[in-house]
């Protein structure tokens, strides 16, 4: 058993050399959501065993103004706070996480993400209700990966969304200096840590970089006509002007590869989302080809999945 533990860390080491040596990046979504619920430690160190050189976590805040790892504002998507805290939702039915502080929040389960009727979104992901799964903080998600960065003798970075930092701001849970707070207490305002930190709000970036930090950031860009003005060569200039790359929908990429030639022409890495093994598009027979395409066809430096160890696999074949 032990010989094929060290075997196995002797194959991630070695993917992970052969990934850097091509400059391409495997960026685990929400950890490793193909197979664990999502943003979970167990999850986190999933993603980190198979492979992946950053982990993503999205943070949103508590009550008492902590950052925990969840993808929404809202609770009831992953977890089972309708049943521990059947009255604490707000008019619009959801239970949002900046009406519990981090005591409460840690006394919930986590499960795979379910539809408002109960379904899971993919119903061959790990199954509802098994095992036991909790909301972590960034502190321990932080704690976990520098800790197994130590074990381990490798460098995996981590790569934190600001969700709805204009949203958090109206609820006086500001978001930006409480962020590159915490970052500096764990170290990632040194030259060279391995972070990048990402968002949807352009306003959120800025006032990152009016804070002071030389962190890189990353523009998150939707396939929404709401960001269409990101889509143009006139866009990404403007990014270029606060941000270090991008992170477009892959559709978008798909209907104009040259918009990953026009990201790197302004130095703009590019970092796409989400690839999926049971979310597949059409024209590809596999997810491995899927990525393949962006990887080497496309040419993007990085991009977002699930599912790490075919990533992984990907760039150990090239």
């Amino acid at each position: 058993m032990k010989r094929r533990i060290l075997l196995a860390i002797g194959m991630v080491l070695m993917i992970s050399v052969l990934a850097a040596a091509q400059g391409k990046i495997i960026i685990g979504h929400r950890g490793a959501a193909g197979y664990v619920p999502e943003h979970t430690l167990a999850g986190y160190a999933f993603g980190y065993a198979l492979g992946a050189d950053y982990l993503e976590p999205d943070l949103v805040m508590t009550k008492d103004a902590r950052f925990i790892c969840l993808h929404d504002i809202y609770l009831d998507p992953t977890t089972n706070v309708e049943q521990i805290f059947p009255e604490r939702h707000r008019s619009d039915g959801h239970w949002y996480a900046a009406d519990f502080t981090l005591a409460e929040i840690k006394t919930l389960s986590v499960h795979e993400r379910c539809r408002p009727n109960g379904a899971p979104y993919f119903p061959d992901r790990f199954p509802v209700g098994k095992s036991r799964f909790c909301v972590p903080s960034f502190a321990e998600m932080i704690e976990l990966v520098q800790g197994l960065n130590k074990s381990t003798g490798r460098n995996v970075g981590i790569y934190p969304e600001l969700k709805r930092p204009a949203w958090h701001d109206s609820q006086g849970l500001p978001m930006e200096q409480a962020l590159l707070d915490i970052l500096d207490e764990y170290g990632y305002t040194k030259p060279g840590a391995k972070i990048f930190v990402q968002s949807f709000e352009q306003t959120s970036l800025k006032k990152l970089r009016d804070l002071g930090t030389k962190l890189p950031l990353v523009q998150l860009i939707s396939a929404n006509w709401s960001f269409a003005g990101m889509w143009t060569k006139s866009g990404l200039d403007q990014i270029a002007t606060y941000a270090d790359g991008i992170g477009p929908s892959k559709t978008i990429i798909e209907k104009n590869p040259a918009f990953v030639n026009w990201a790197h022409d302004r130095g703009l890495l590019v970092h796409p989302y989400v690839f999926r093994r049971d979310e597949l598009p059409s024209k590809y027979s596999s997810l491995e080809q899927e990525m393949e395409q962006f990887y080497f066809t496309y040419n993007v430096d990085g991009l977002f999945t699930d599912f790490v160890d075919v990533a992984a696999r990907v760039l150990a074949k090239e």
